[in-house]
């Protein structure tokens, strides 16, 4: 794996501009993309190309996933959502 594009990825999913975004893309970013292949890392570069409100809406569920975005990495995303919400120190998990 390429370190320099793990890190422009752990960097652009820490900083999207939209806090809750960032709150589940970080964790996923720094615990889950160092274990994908080169294949789910372009999916999950083309995922955070979208814009802020429709991925994130797409990953918590209150708009479907368009089908050329429903792939093995956006249900990783799914459902680390719940850990990443239950890793938060201040939502009193």
């Amino acid at each position: 794996m390429d370190p320099a594009r793990l890190n422009r990825i752990r960097f652009r999913a820490w900083r999207r501009g939209f806090v809750e975004a960032d709150l589940i893309l970080g964790p996923f970013a720094d615990t889950v993309a160092p274990t994908l292949s080169e294949v789910e890392l372009d999916d999950l570069e083309r995922l955070m190309d979208q814009p802020d409100q429709d991925l994130y809406a797409w990953i918590v569920g209150t708009s479907p996933t368009p089908a050329a975005f429903e792939t093995g990495i956006m249900g990783r995303l799914k459902a680390f959502r719940f850990d990443a919400r239950d890793a938060r120190s201040d939502l009193g998990a």
